[in-house]
């Protein structure tokens, strides 16, 4: 495999909901949040060393506790 095709393959992963791959233009960071293009969910990055996708956890309210 050429350099060219391994740095795409490791710029995308399958998304945990519907097995799309979600790619980046750029190295993602471990947490950053994306949305798949394909259904829609809105993932976090779990791991980039395999880069790994999870979905984001909901956003709650904080009532001060």
């Amino acid at each position: 495999m050429s350099q060219i095709a391994s740095n795409v393959a490791a710029l995308s992963a399958a998304c945990p909901e519907c097995e799309a791959q979600v790619s980046f233009a750029r190295p993602p960071r471990r947490h950053e949040v994306c949305r798949c293009a394909s259904c829609g969910a809105e993932l976090e990055v779990a791991s980039v060393e395999p880069l790994s996708l999870e979905l984001a956890p909901e956003v709650e309210e904080d009532w001060g506790e």
